[in-house]
């Protein structure tokens, strides 16, 4: 039997519906889609299927409340919190106090529970620290100094958005609006003119010349042009990336607005069933605003997942338009694609050819087990020229010295090392 409703305690009250209102309220607080309606059926639904079998009751609950795949961790652990530990206020309030950690192993935090354990919590202010007595007051003293040794930010920097808290995915979307991704402009083959260049122009030389009776007193100069490249994003939506491409386009909604970046264009897609243009949505200043016109449009919005073919839309109907002049491609997405995976590499082949520059983001390799075990990643990962995670603010800062270096290849080397063996 599996461990969730293992020695499963149900409440003795018999006040069924309101623990049931009460449980799909903190739901709902917790970012799931729980109305009314689903309430009333959830109701109906255990009243039909009893008490008989713990494993029922829970995949009853999860029946009437579950809809998208994102939701069942968050669900199960709202679940555990409410159902299975009687004592889970004051024990999440504890949490809440400060307290000195010794040289025992720390277990990290599981995806979604800081958000079941506030929603449960409600606002609930945590219970004050006992007064210490004035005997201990005057042999008190600091034994340990823990200033300036981390902050708050360091803390949310190196956190997945997957474990972030309400306020701290609050607190990481202010810290990407004021990040930055630096570019060095290129140089084209066109010259301009430049007292300090390094080559010679006759023709300016000549012209000048001409205008004193062909005398040339000084020698004109003129050193490359320089141009600053566009920069394409194409960003998975899917059920398993949900939760990360808000975090993303967040950032690029940052990109497409800072001024004088240096970027020329910026233009972003999304894509998991279907390709979506959203570049217009990005350039409005708000960014809530702008995701909330992509989200809009994008009807395919954490759903399935087809990289293959929507690579193919936009090779054949975008890629003239904004890979032209050395653009730079990020793409972000787990690489998990339903599609044939011959017709997945052929397109970022053709990607590849048509880019200055491929980097691939993604969120899987969080993990340090990481494998190029999925056939998508086999297929995509010998087509880009950088390969990096982007499940964190320090992951996506890291993104900053890929673009800097052209030598950086992120974790390629190693996996394609590991998918050679």
């Amino acid at each position: 039997m599996p461990a969730l409703y293992r020695d499963l305690d149900l409440p003795d009250d018999p006040k069924l519906t309101h623990n049931l209102t009460h449980f799909a309220r903190a739901l709902r607080k917790a970012g799931m889609a729980v109305g009314p309606g689903r309430v009333m059926t959830a109701i109906q639904a255990v009243a039909a299927a009893g008490f008989s079998s713990r494993a029922d009751f829970y995949w009853t609950l999860h029946a009437c409340f579950v809809t998208r795949p994102e939701d069942r961790q968050l669900f199960h652990q709202t679940f555990r919190l409410f159902w299975r530990d009687p004592q889970y206020v004051e024990h999440m309030m504890a949490l809440m106090l400060p307290a000195i950690h010794g040289t025992q192993d720390e277990t990290a935090a599981e995806a979604a529970a800081r958000r079941a354990a506030e929603a449960l919590l409600d606002g609930a202010e945590a219970p004050a620290a006992p007064a210490q007595d004035e005997t201990d007051q005057d042999d008190s003293r600091i034994d340990i100094d823990a200033s300036f040794t981390a902050s708050a930010d360091e803390r949310l920097r190196s956190l997945d958005f997957e474990q972030m808290s309400t306020a701290e995915i609050a607190q990481a979307r202010r810290m990407l609006a004021r990040m930055r991704l630096p570019v060095t402009p290129l140089k084209t083959r066109r010259f301009a003119a430049d007292a300090a260049g390094r080559r010679f122009d006759p023709r300016r030389t000549l012209r000048h010349a001409a205008r004193t009776g062909g005398e040339i007193r000084a020698l004109a100069r003129r050193s490359p042009r320089t141009r600053w490249p566009s920069l394409v994003v194409l960003c998975d939506i899917s059920g398993s990336m949900a939760s990360y491409s808000r975090m993303v386009l967040h950032f690029i909604h940052a990109v497409s607005n800072a001024q004088g970046q240096g970027w020329s264009k910026v233009h972003a897609f999304t894509f998991g069933t279907r390709l979506t243009n959203i570049t217009r949505h990005l350039r409005t200043r708000d960014v809530d605003a702008a995701l909330a016109a992509a989200g809009a449009q994008a009807q395919d919005w954490q759903g399935g997942t087809r990289i293959g073919a929507c690579l193919h839309q936009f090779n054949r109907d975008w890629s003239r338009r904004v890979l032209g002049q050395g653009a730079v491609v990020l793409i972000i997405t787990d690489g998990l694609d339903r599609d044939p995976p011959e017709a997945l590499s052929r397109e970022m082949e053709r990607l590849r050819l048509s880019a200055r520059r491929l980097i691939w983001l993604n969120p899987l390799l969080r993990w340090d087990g990481f494998a190029p075990k999925a056939r998508g990643i086999k297929a995509m990962l010998p087509h880009v020229d950088t390969f990096r995670a982007s499940h964190s603010i320090a992951s996506i800062e890291a993104l900053a010295a890929a673009l800097s270096d052209a030598t950086d290849g992120g974790e390629k080397a190693r996996l394609m090392a590991a998918l050679a063996d």
